[in-house]
């Protein structure tokens, strides 16, 4: 069955782990009738959380795609992981989608995912909807959870729904908007009356609804005064009107374990989410100027692959968001970031692993297609060449790496292989081989993360691999000026070898990285042989003189030199060059860099005093904190990263796996005495051990 862009709403279901979101999207497409029995999460048998690993470990780890159809409207749920660990799932699925829904537990309120995604919906100005779940708990409280998003985001927040009752008294929901009750019985969810004893609340919570239907619009502000109040069918147009603008959040009360509170919300995303039409994507030209590209059925094709899987029994799977036009099973498409044409066999919809064989997907319809032979994440598919590509995923940096190398050296290609594959699923997973640390290095968002991939590609390719920490990419760089000069000479018959270079250096301004200069007058050394010295001082350049590694923020001045009429040569000039520039080297006190990082924790208020001292300890310089609201702290800090390798560990044990943090490179810094002494003496024992290996 097809579905115009007016009967289609994607919506991404969000929020920190553990609030029921995986269950919740069970119930609504049980709700549906898309399952004939809802699972939970522990039976291992859910839509969304189907691969071996989520069934083993009980938590989701990729964003699921599922459709259900209500109200003769397309509806894709995208059912993201609540682990910071997995946030670029989260992304792609905001990416995807025209609106999310957050979970957020009763019990708990706004926690520090709920937060940082939070922000992330008002970065891309994303309109939501907030599901408080577990309403039927004893230490749940409903309102005051609507009181903490209020006071957290400064948000309208405005209950659509509201509990009959709470924890084992709870007996229903109201809904609001339509003025209709329901309570759960034999398993689903059945129409009641509003209760006598809940009518003056309704009253209350239908007045705050029509206020805020009533406040973006002229017409409506005047009728809700003059009339104190508004209509149902008025209602329903404010609440359009504010919901496409994301000047109102609503609320739902709902019971992910049975069910209760689905219809109303399912009715909401229906009737009073506004379809995709119109939104918003951004894309590039071929000549760079940016373009706000609007969701239109009417305009040729375009659509952005959000994510690529690969399947054992289905291949590569490409997830496909259509922007403008209509794509077409059995059709071409051409790959705008490839520079090629696409084969567009079958179309699916997708219910967690099963695919519901499609015709087509018009504008604002997600879903997937398989095999695919270029489509990556990230690429454009157009109707031609001309077709402006869209913006890329934002991701954010790795946090935490791993060097990975196949104890069988044979199987390194092999091993590489499969990780770059996963690089190229997930974007905020790096691959690469660092030359300074002869280390292949695997990074992502934290240690889950990391070792989830390595069991999956250990489980795929039987291969045996050993881990360990990085090595930290130090720099050396020097502290004063100083000269010195090489003279490089070799007779063996023939022509020989002769080159003099005299060097000046020094230092510069820490992130110039390096300048050079040609001071050489009278011809002591031909024009033609400069280049020669230049390329000698990069490759002197490349390993230092204290522990191998670059040189960075040195100024080279070629001061003076000679040559031979017979025995000079370019090659004898790069050999002078390099011995001087390491002679000077010596001469100028030279000294290690570390890199520090640009570090934000995120922490409960209770674990502050800790966490800071904790930073203190590892050189770390407190940069400043903000309270976010809700006991909820951050801590703004630069850390040198030799500090920083297990601290996705080390925080979450410190805070019992409710921190979290960002990171990032900000800058080098020298180092000094014991610290430089062990790192130059971990430094000459790995080049030792390497020299023997090779």
């Amino acid at each position: 069955m097809g579905f115009s862009t007016d009967f289609v709403r994607t919506v991404a279901v969000a929020g920190h782990g553990q609030t029921g979101k995986t269950t919740l999207v069970e119930q609504l497409l049980f709700a549906a009738g898309m399952l004939q029995k809802a699972e939970t999460v522990e039976s291992g048998k859910t839509v969304s959380d189907w691969t071996s690993e989520e069934i083993d470990r009980k938590i989701s780890i990729y964003s699921s795609l599922a459709h259900l159809s209500w109200e003769n409207t397309n509806v894709n749920l995208w059912d993201t992981p609540g682990s910071s660990d997995f946030i670029g799932e989260v992304i792609s699925a905001f990416r995807a989608s025209e609106l999310a829904l957050m979970v957020i537990d009763g019990r708990s309120g706004v926690q520090i995912e709920t937060i940082k995604l939070w922000r992330n919906l008002d970065r891309r100005n994303k309109p939501r909807l907030v599901a408080i779940n577990r309403v039927d708990d004893e230490r749940a409280d409903y309102a005051g959870a609507v009181q903490d998003i209020h006071s957290q985001f400064e948000a309208e927040v405005c209950p659509v729904t509201i509990p009959i009752g709470s924890g084992e008294k709870l007996l229903g929901v109201i809904d609001v908007l339509h003025e209709k009750a329901y309570e759960i019985s034999g398993g689903t969810e059945r129409e009641i009356p509003i209760p006598e004893a809940m009518k003056a609340e309704f009253s209350r919570a239908r007045e705050v609804l029509a206020g805020a239907a009533a406040e973006g619009d002229d017409e409506l502000l005047v009728k809700f005064i003059d009339q104190a109040g508004l209509n149902a069918e008025d209602i329903e147009r404010g609440l359009k009107l504010a919901i496409a603008d994301n000047r109102i959040v609503p609320a739902f009360a709902t019971c992910a374990k049975t069910g209760l509170g689905c219809r109303a919300l399912l009715d909401f995303i229906a009737r009073i989410v506004p379809p995709p039409a119109g939104a918003i994507e951004m894309a590039q030209s071929a000549d760079g100027l940016e373009l706000a590209v609007k969701v239109d059925s009417r305009l040729p094709l375009s659509a952005l692959v959000i994510k690529t899987s690969n399947d054992q029994f289905s291949g590569k799977l490409s997830y496909v968001k259509v922007i403008t036009g209509t794509l077409a099973a059995d059709a071409e498409a051409f790959n705008v970031s490839e520079g090629k044409k696409e084969k567009i066999g079958k179309l699916y919809r997708a219910l967690g692993k099963k695919l519901v064989e499609a015709r087509e997907l018009a504008a604002g319809d997600v879903g997937v297609a398989t095999k695919l032979p270029y489509a990556k994440t990230n690429d454009t598919l157009g109707a031609s060449p001309e077709t402006p590509a869209f913006v890329k995923l934002r991701t954010p940096n790795p946090v935490y790496s791993m060097a990975v190398a196949a104890k069988d050296k044979k199987d390194d290609d092999k091993l590489g292989e499969l990780l770059t594959r996963s690089c190229e699923e997930d974007k905020t997973l790096s691959y690469a081989f660092n030359p300074e640390t002869r280390q292949n290095v695997l990074s992502g968002m934290g240690d889950l993360h990391i070792s989830i991939v390595l069991a999956r590609a250990r489980a795929l390719t039987k291969i045996d691999f050993v881990t360990s920490v990085p090595r930290i990419a130090y720099r050396e760089t020097i502290q004063r000026k100083a000269q010195a000069e090489y003279t490089h000479k070799k007779q063996s018959g023939g022509h020989g070898q002769y080159a003099r270079v005299v060097l000046a250096i020094q230092d510069l301004p820490r992130g110039e990285t390096y300048s050079f200069t040609n001071a050489v007058f009278g011809g002591a050394i031909s024009k033609g042989y400069i280049p020669g010295i230049e390329k000698g001082v990069k490759e002197a350049m490349e390993s230092g003189v204290l522990a191998g590694y670059p040189v960075v923020d040195v100024a080279v001045t070629v001061l003076d030199g000679k040559e031979h009429p017979v025995d000079s040569s370019e090659m004898a000039f790069k050999i002078a060059a390099r011995n001087a520039f390491k002679d000077a080297m010596r001469n100028a006190g030279a000294i290690l860099l570390e890199p520090i990082m640009s570090l934000t924790v995120f922490v409960d208020e209770k674990n502050l005093g800790d966490i800071m001292s904790d930073l203190s300890s590892r050189r770390g310089h407190i940069l400043g904190q903000e309270s976010l609201g809700t006991g909820i702290e951050e801590i703004r800090a630069q850390v040198p990263h030799h500090e920083l390798l297990k601290y996705a560990i080390d925080l979450r044990s410190m805070t019992s796996g409710t921190g979290s943090f960002e990171m990032s490179f900000d800058h080098y810094s020298p180092i000094s005495g014991k610290i430089a002494d062990e790192v130059i003496a971990t430094a000459k024992d790995f080049m030792t051990r390497q020299a023997e290996d090779d």
